[in-house]
């Protein structure tokens, strides 16, 4: 168990076996929004649910766990103590994680505990793959904060072998899918193009090749098969921002093509991040909903930061309720 306390000591134990009713302590660089986390036996999310009465959906948090808690307290998802609050309702969260903000670790872990307090409730978290899970596993770190590669060199040690598949938020990592329904909303975090329609591929054969390279490099990704080379490039559902793009170097979809997708997978909506709006928007006639937005700077700005899915109906939430119907 390695730990790093707010002035930068660093803790490194190990276990023959865990106590039992094992748990550590999580807080952000600071100090601050502490919660405990215990382990659970990890699983593969389900690629389809049926929709409950209500989805909650945030995007790209990368590392700002004050903004992650701030929207999640503001709309009743997680209480006072961090912890469960939003019954047999469904928290999804379209990828990206990694990068940027300071306090990458403690997010993940705050959705690996929501994820077995939820389900102890009847409810559901997924998170989803984004870009910067891919390049962060696969040893490309131009995007990461310095003191995640201190770190590392401090132990001795890559820094994505702090997540490799002999830990237990690897391990997490390595049962993620990154396409998934519910109801009639299909998740994706950046989006599907005309390239990945000709493919016709269904989701779960996404879900499962997409985690079989997430923790190889490009070149290995490259040499496994056609598919992962694929599906890990541009015009893959990681990077792809046609959906959202009109540039031709985007290769957006047409209208009909859009439906052809929809048909395909029989849904009426996909929800997208990756790409970063000034607030949550549609595309399409409403039939695409972008979700990424810059979270620091619309927290601050009493902008849209999420969507809310009541009873069928859509609204953009911000980190004093919902704002307005989508």
């Amino acid at each position: 168990v390695i730990n790093v306390n707010k002035k930068g000591r660093i803790t490194d134990k190990t276990y023959a076996t865990l106590p039992k009713d094992f748990s550590f302590r999580v807080t952000d660089h600071e100090g601050r929004y502490p919660f405990d986390v215990k382990l659970h036996p990890l699983k593969r999310p389900e690629w389809q649910y049926t929709r409950p009465e209500k989805v909650f959906v945030i995007s790209d948090p990368h590392g700002r766990l004050d903004c992650v808690i701030s929207l999640l307290q503001g709309n009743g998802v997680i209480n006072d103590n961090y912890q469960w609050n939003f019954g047999s309702n469904h928290l999804v969260i379209i990828g990206d994680v990694f990068d940027r903000g300071k306090d990458v670790l403690q997010i993940f872990w705050l959705f690996y505990k929501l994820e077995d307090e939820a389900a102890k409730a009847g409810g559901h978290v997924s998170f989803l793959l984004g870009n910067h899970e891919a390049l962060v596993l696969s040893n490309d770190l131009r995007y990461t904060k310095d003191k995640y590669k201190l770190l590392a060199e401090k132990l001795g040690v890559e820094y994505p072998s702090l997540f490799g598949t002999n830990t237990e938020l690897g391990r997490w990592l390595a049962t993620r899918n990154t396409m998934q329904i519910i109801g009639t909303d299909l998740y994706v975090h950046a989006g599907l193009g005309k390239l990945f329609y000709d493919k016709d591929l269904n989701i779960p054969t996404v879900n499962e090749e997409m985690s079989r390279a997430l923790f190889m490099s490009k070149k290995e990704r490259k040499a496994l098969s056609p598919l992962t080379d694929f599906l890990y490039g541009n015009d893959g559902p990681i990077w792809y921002r046609g959906l959202v793009r009109e540039d031709p170097k985007y290769k957006p979809l047409v209208q009909d093509s859009l439906q052809m997708m929809l048909d395909r997978y029989m849904v009426k909506h996909i929800l997208v991040g990756h790409t970063i709006f000034k607030d949550i928007s549609t595309f399409y006639n409403g039939k695409v909903i972008a979700v990424n937005v810059d979270n620091k700077e619309n927290r601050k700005k009493k902008r849209g930061r999420a969507v809310l899915i009541d009873n069928g109906v859509y609204y953009v939430v911000g980190d004093d309720g919902v704002q307005r119907k989508l």
